[in-house]
Order: structure tokens, then C-alpha cells, then sequence
């Protein structure tokens, strides 16, 4: 069967009243998780330029923080804003996702329809669901193409719900998301530009686009997946259409969030780093082992010479320079002056990046790394397999909204937020304000 028959089946399957309240709680989680992050990004150079741009999309969609946009840039924005600081949640296996991504499209056609929280929930078990399984199939990044292919499928799948649409319709609307739309791993090689957070937020774009053109009776291609020239048979013959025999409105519990501002495969070294008792300046040298997708994604040669934030948070050894001098890791580690500091770029030359053919066999049920500091006096290591955040060892609800308050969110909106089920969805975008 087509893969996009398979979801929109399922799709069909899910109701909001047979969710258990774990995954309710999760996709709440996640939802705080993600207007946290994108509060965060306010006054970031991209948003500026999408600022600009918005005054030639006006529309009655609410935005996030204030404003109003047509419903297709406004799940660009929205996006934008979530996924810019590369701090919202994440799914890793045979290839990477931010699934909370989807959340920016699901505000913009949630407010449109004029839709409540639970909706949204119900979309984001939908969507997660459907973006991890794609995950699951193959690799893109491998192949040259990226994530964000899938991140449309699944925010379309969402939409879907959200938007009441019967099989025939969200058949059409992940055929006019997928087939026009495959994405680049460009756009996460070497120097990283504002577009790592703008494929992402085009991907929600699409999806809102395309969710809305099938609403209202636009066909695409029948087999978006496994047609003569679809994706399968084009882009990923080693596409493992098996996972789709078993879907459940539960993969939001196997995808995890982050408690320090870098990309995943960081989190257990900025662990690693906050927990090593040495004087920077005894350290002789460093040796990072790990499993080929850190490596791979965060160590590869541009990423030892960082210039601007968005290769910083892809750097391994910018992180674990920057961690064992500083022993935290926030936003200002981004600052200029930080990226350029010459202690930082002085002990990143010291560090090695080795892959451990033990720790990729077991990746990604373990994200293990293993830092190694020789100095002067002798030698410190520490090995971390799970970092905080990651599904297997989660944050608490406590240190969620820690995160949320320590980027400059309110109280008041964490309570709404926490019982939005029956607000309306224009209603919580409207009382989340800005700094």
C-alpha cells in the first residue's frame, strides 16, 4: 500500500479522547518547550529580516509575540522563531528531526479555523507519529538531502487532522507537500547560514500551503511515495516501508528535549565539560570520542573554525572549549566577541574528534561520548551515555519551566498554557507576549 494512504488511515484512526494523558502531557511539553525557544530568537538578525518581509504578507493570522500575517507566512515566522536558536526538541535515528518545528504551522491554521489547544495536541501526536516513522525508514542526510523533507510530511499530517480532512484530501495534501518539495542537506554543510532555521520554517510553509490548497479540492500525484518516479524509487530505495505497519499517536514519548542551547549530539559534551575538575591552562591536549553522526555533524572541518552563531552550535569543539572554560553553556556563548575569543580558539586546538565503533553500534539508543583531558598533571576523563533531556533520561516538568522563565516567559503563561485544552488556539498565541 502507499505509504500516504497508510497515514492518512491512520490519521483517521486517532481521536483526541483516546489519548492517554502521558502523550497529552508530552505534546504540552513541548508546545511550552518550543514558545520558550522561540521567545528566545526575538531579537536575532533573521528575525529582523522576517520582520521586514512580513508587511508584504499581511493577513489575519496571529503571529507569535504580536502581528498578523496570511496563514502561510505566518507558519513560516512562527517557525522561524522556534527553530532559529537550535534549542527545541529533537528525534535521532537513522535521520535527525525537530518535530516541535511542525508547532509554528499548527498555530497558524489553529488560529485561522479558529481551533482549540486540544487540536493542536491531537496534531502534534499525528504529526510526531508520522515524522519519526519517515525518520525510521532511511537517511537522508546520507544521501545528500535533508531532514526537513520530512518535517513537511509530518506537519501535513497534523494539518490534516486539524483541518478535517477525509483520506482523499490528506493523501493530497502530503503528495502537493513531498513532491515539490525535496530539501537539500546543503543547507547544514560546512558554514552554516540563517537558512539552517529557514528550511525548517519553509518546510512548515509548505505544509500549511499545501494542507490548504487540499482543503479545498487541489489533486496531486497518487503515490507521492511509491510511484514509478516518487520518492521512494528516486530519492531512497532503501526506504523501509515496514515502520509504517504499526502506527501509534505515540512517538512524541521517544523524542527529547534540550537543556543546553547546541545541537544534540552536544549535549553530552557540554555534560562531559560542566564535570571535569581541570585548570584550562594545564591542558596538554583533549580527546573526544564519539559515534559517526556527532562526528560527522559537528566535527567535520568548517565546524573548527566557526565565524558566526550557526556553525557555534554545530562545533563540537567550539562547545567543549567554551564549556570547559566558562563551565556553563547558554546563548551568550554565541556573543561575537565569545565565538572569536582567543582562549577558546587556543584550547579548541587542542581537541580531537575520534569515532568509537562501539558507540555508533549502539547510537542512537545511547548518545554517548567519552572526553579524555591530559594535562601537565596528569589526566581527567568522563564519559557521558545520555545527556538531560534526552527521552531516556527527561527533563522534569520543574526544570521545563525553568527553561521557559530563563528565557524571559512569564508565570502567568506557563498556567495557560498547561490547561489550554479548551482555550482557543488565536486566544494562547494572543497572550503570549514578547520581552
Amino acid at each position: 500500500m502507499e505509504i500516504a494512504e497508510k497515514i492518512a488511515e491512520f490519521i483517521n484512526s486517532v481521536n483526541y479522547q483516546k489519548l492517554s494523558e502521558k502523550i497529552i502531557h508530552e505534546a504540552k511539553r513541548r508546545i511550552i518547550d518550543a514558545i520558550a525557544v522561540a521567545r528566545g530568537a526575538l531579537y536575532s538578525p533573521p528575525h529582523l529580516v522576517n520582520k521586514n518581509v512580513v508587511m508584504y504578507f499581511q493577513g489575519s493570522v496571529p503571529l507569535l509575540f504580536g502581528g498578523n500575517a496570511t496563514p502561510d507566512f505566518a507558519a513560516f515566522y512562527n517557525t522561524f522563531l522556534i527553530r532559529y536558536l537550535d534549542f527545541n526538541d529533537t528525534y535521532l535515528s537513522k535521520e535527525p528531526l525537530h518535530p516541535s518545528d511542525m508547532i509554528g504551522a499548527f498555530l497558524s491554521l489553529g488560529s485561522l479555523f479558529d481551533l482549540k489547544g486540544r487540536d493542536i495536541i491531537e496534531a502534534i501526536a499525528i504529526g510526531y507519529e508520522v515524522g519519526i516513522k519517515l525518520c525510521d525508514a532511511t537517511s537522508l542526510r546520507k544521501k545528500g538531502f535533508d531532514h526537513v523533507t520530512f518535517l513537511q510530511v509530518g506537519a501535513a499530517a497534523g494539518l490534516a487532522k486539524m483541518l478535517k480532512l477525509d483520506e482523499k484530501s490528506t493523501i493530497n495534501a502530503i503528495s502537493l507537500t513531498i513532491v515539490p518539495n525535496i530539501a537539500l542537506r546543503e543547507t547544514r554543510s560546512g558554514e552554516l547560514s540563517m537558512w539552517k532555521a529557514g528550511a525548517a520554517a519553509d518546510a512548515s510553509r509548505k505544509a500549511a500551503f499545501s494542507a490548504l490548497l487540499a482543503k479545498f479540492g487541489m489533486t496531486g500525484p497518487s503515490k507521492p511515495f511509491s510511484g514509478r518516479l516518487g520518492f521512494i524509487n528516486v530519492v531512497a530505495k532503501d526506504f523501509d516501508s515496514s515502520v509504517f505497519n504499526h502506527l501509534e499517536a505515540d512517538g512524541v514519548l521517544r523524542t527529547s528535549l534540550k537543556k543546553y542551547p547546541v545541537e544534540y549530539h552536544a549535549e553530552a559534551v557540554v555534560e562531559a565539560g560542566k564535570s571535569l575538575n581541570v585548570n584550562v591552562d594545564d591542558i596538554v591536549k583533549i580527546e573526544v570520542e564519539t559515534y559517526e553522526a556527532a562526528k560527522t555533524i559537528i566535527a567535520d572541518e568548517e565546524k573548527w573554525n566557526p565565524t558566526n552563531k550557526e556553525t557555534a552550535d554545530h562545533s563540537l569543539p567550539y562547545i567543549l572549549a567554551y564549556t570547559l572554560i566558562k563551565k556553563d553553556f547558554w546563548l551568550d556563548a554565541y556573543d561575537q566577541e565569545m565565538i572569536f575569543n582567543e582562549k577558546i580558539r587556543s584550547l579548541m586546538k587542542k581537541i580531537t574528534v575520534i569515532e568509537d565503533e562501539k558507540y555508533t553500534s549502539i547510537y542512537p539508543k545511547e548518545l554517548p561520548v567519552k572526553v579524555t583531558v591530559y594535562t601537565s598533571k596528569g589526566r581527567e576523563m568522563v564519559e557521558v551515555r545520555n545527556p538531560r533531556g534526552y527521552y531516556n533520561n527527561p527533563m522534569t516538568d520543574e526544570e521545563v519551566e525553568e527553561k521557559y522563565l530563563r528565557l524571559k516567559g512569564r508565570k502567568e503563561e506557563l498556567n495557560i498554557l498547561w490547561n489550554m485544552e479548551e482555550l482557543k488556539v488565536k486566544e494562547i498565541v494572543s497572550s503570549i507576549k514578547g520581552i
